[in-house]
């Protein structure tokens, strides 16, 4: 067996083990065969049908060296999770054997049922066939008995139905326009710009024995109910603390999976609320950053159980303490490797670097919306804008430098420059450390940080695809809007300052450096205009304005009917998860909660009596009002759970209209599950702990 010193000895051998990359393809495809495939990859050339057979064998026979049986085509639906049917390698020969066989044909396209995923409306019922289409630019690896083939999905009449499509149209279209720029500016080798991508992602762990006792988190992912525990996060001791062995242990063994499917695991450490972590990759490009945080998350739970644990993806799974959320780094580089967010040594003379900001600025004013709407969710809603998370009101944080080079050219006037500091500590054996020109800002939806933007508003369980989608679509919008306006330029420098000072000019509102969880900060967004949209619902009715539908449209990432398709979609996600909600809370009440509250009110009744029939005189007021109060919570619990049932019956929840049934979940469910939750709270205070059906806050956060 290996020790772990021999594990952490041998990483670069374990690095990529499960995957077929660059280095198996140099190794196992003839010359021509892998040079053709480059050129697919780098280039976007269609690929012949001889390569895909030659590179088939070469991926089969690799995977069933590493044990695979079976091959999937591995994608991402509408639902935001990954999805995968497995078939075997064999092929039966004439004299009643089998070989091991895989075509190009099949490695190139698959054909899924498309009928039971989410369309939005796009295909009916009896609708069912679907195809996959090899995505070569995201690597295949062998997992468990399977090599899985990361491909796209569009349904039989050509719409598309994942979330891999769009996002490598978006990927293609800043592409174009980032290039044009580039040219503009004189760079004639450049032929692609990249977005990059590094996702951290936080996440719960809990003991499997505590969860199975919380119909709650197995339903929904989350606590509907549950009293605080007596400590929570505020003694600030979880954050960076020391790792407990069992979740180390878990940590080791999940760094080491990622790490043989090529996944480039960095950063672990805890997190604010007890029982909180995070993981954070190093950036890759965009649809494989994609690919690996699907892996990660599903890699994370099933790591987890075999440590006797439970990973939890939800936004808020517990009441009182942070909730988690995934810290979407984005930046764009040219395929040398030179990064076009990075302000360099001297900033205000960067020309190339003003302007790529200047189009971030403008972008993400124009589109606020989109931006909140590439993280709506139930479970996000919860802890935006919660002092614990970004507000849900977009804005962008620069810091003091880059903000006062944009105010100078605003002004028109010299920009004089930021002395840099050093940090004296004080201790002679300590270095004297360079501090940066400006501060981080954590409060802040959308912060840059050196040399890349962080969309800091998504929520843990999300794919990170839609936002990507959404950033490289509108600085794709606002580059070909530039490069359209400076294309022939004759005085590029002036015009650009000028193009950057209109920019100043008309978008300067959505810059923020302060604090975003104040409430002065949401009174004077209002006044600067900006869009305040605390839920999905308000949200997301926007998404199909005609504005945002040209800006799809436009760009060919999406059809109209392929947005509505997407609304659709999200809105009855939205309404199906309070609906489990709904059905949870209800049976929790009806099932256990009620019960147990009855038991414990009869035996104190029983006790009174008891005492009483002795003497009168024996003192009973601690257990009469305990007795008291405890009833009157339970027929208020009661009434509360014949009020839910009657409002999870109104047909408004099951209106084929979406809006109507998303606007009724959120002003009429929520509220109702809200208020029972409080009751349920009181009434688990009050109860012996041996008496309470379920785990309690202490119990789930604690025992790890």
């Amino acid at each position: 067996m290996e020790t772990g010193t021999e594990t952490r000895r041998n990483v670069p051998q374990l690095f990529g083990s499960a995957v077929f990359n660059d280095d198996v393809m140099q190794e196992r495809l003839p010359k021509d065969v892998y040079k053709s495939l480059r050129k697919t990859i780098d280039e976007g050339k269609d690929l012949d049908l001889a390569v895909a057979n030659a590179v088939a064998n070469a991926m089969k026979d690799w995977a069933v060296e590493k044990g695979a049986t079976h091959y999937t085509h591995w994608f991402q639906p509408l639902n935001g999770i990954t999805a995968e049917k497995h078939d075997s390698f064999i092929s039966p020969t004439s004299d009643g054997r089998v070989i091991m066989q895989f075509s190009g044909k099949e490695l190139i396209k698959g054909e899924p049922d498309a009928s039971s995923f989410p369309s939005g409306g796009l295909r009916a019922t009896f609708e069912a066939r679907g195809y996959t289409a090899w995505d070569p630019t995201s690597y295949a690896f062998v997992k468990g008995d399977s090599l899985y083939i990361p491909t796209a999905f569009c349904s039989y009449s050509g719409e598309v139905l994942d979330k891999k499509t769009p996002l490598l149209r978006s990927m293609e279209d800043l592409s174009r326009q980032a290039v044009r720029i580039l040219r503009i500016f004189g760079d004639q080798k450049t032929k692609r710009v990249i977005t990059t991508v590094g996702p951290e992602q936080e996440y719960f762990l809990i003991d499997k024995a505590l969860y199975d006792q919380r119909p709650d988190l197995r339903f929904t992912g989350r606590t509907l109910l549950g009293a605080k525990a007596p400590k929570g996060q505020e003694m600030e001791d979880h954050y960076y603390g020391s790792i407990k062995p069992r979740v180390a242990a878990f940590m080791k063994e999940l760094d080491e999976e990622l790490w043989k499917l090529g996944i480039l695991a960095k950063t672990k450490h805890n997190e604010v609320a007890p029982a909180q972590h995070e993981l954070a990759p190093i950036f890759t490009t965009t649809n494989i950053a994609t690919d690996h945080n699907q892996l990660t998350m599903e890699v994370m739970k099933n790591v987890a159980a075999r440590h006797g644990l439970i990973c939890l993806l939800h936004e808020k799974p517990f009441e009182g303490v942070n909730g988690s959320g995934k810290h979407n780094n984005w930046s764009v580089s040219t395929d040398s490797g030179e990064n076009l967010l990075d302000p360099g040594k001297e900033p205000a003379k960067n020309t190339r670097f003003l302007l790529f900001l200047a189009a971030v600025i403008k972008g993400v004013d124009e589109y606020q919306d989109l931006l909140r709407i590439s993280v709506a969710s139930a479970g996000n809603d919860h802890r935006l804008g919660a002092n614990e998370a970004p507000p849900a009101i977009v804005s962008m944080f620069l810091g003091d430098e880059l903000t006062a080079i944009l105010e100078a050219i605003e002004a028109d006037v010299p920009y004089t420059g930021v002395e840099q500091k050093k940090l004296e500590t004080g201790v002679h054996v300590l270095p004297d450390l360079s501090m940066d020109t400006t501060d981080r800002n954590r409060t802040s939806p959308f912060a840059f940080t050196g040399n890349k933007f962080e969309f800091r508003m998504l929520g843990s369980a999300i794919s990170i695809a839609c936002p990507n989608i959404m950033l490289n679509t509108i600085a794709a919008e606002e580059l070909r809007q530039f490069a359209d306006e400076l294309e022939g330029s004759a005085h590029l420098e002036a015009d650009v300052r000028r193009l950057v000072r209109r920019v100043m000019q008309e978008h300067k509102r959505i810059i923020f450096n302060g604090d975003g969880y104040s409430q002065a900060w949401v009174e004077e967004a209002r006044r600067r205009g900006l869009l305040d949209l605390p839920t999905t619902v308000d949200c997301l009715p926007r998404y199909l304005d005609q504005k945002n539908i040209q800006l799809f449209v436009s760009h060919k990432i999406y059809t109209e009917a392929e947005m509505e398709a997407r609304y659709e979609t999200i809105m009855e996600e939205y309404v199906k998860t309070l609906n489990i909600e709904g059905l949870t809370l209800s049976s929790m009440l009806r099932q256990d909660i009620l019960p147990a509250v009855g038991a414990y009110t009869g035996e104190l009744a029983r006790n009174i009596s008891a005492k009483r029939a002795v003497s009168p005189q024996i003192p009973c007021a601690a257990q009469t009002a305990l007795l008291a109060r405890l009833s009157a919570l339970e027929d208020e619990l009661f009434a509360q759970a014949e009020d839910l049932d009657q409002a999870m019956a109104d047909p408004r929840v099951k209106s084929a209209n979406v809006l109507t049934a998303a606007t009724y979940c959120k002003e009429e469910l929520i509220p109702r599950l809200e208020a029972i939750r409080q009751a349920a709270d009181q009434a688990e205070l009050d109860m012996p702990s041996a008496r309470w059906p379920y785990p309690t806050y202490a119990q789930l956060m604690f025992q790890v």
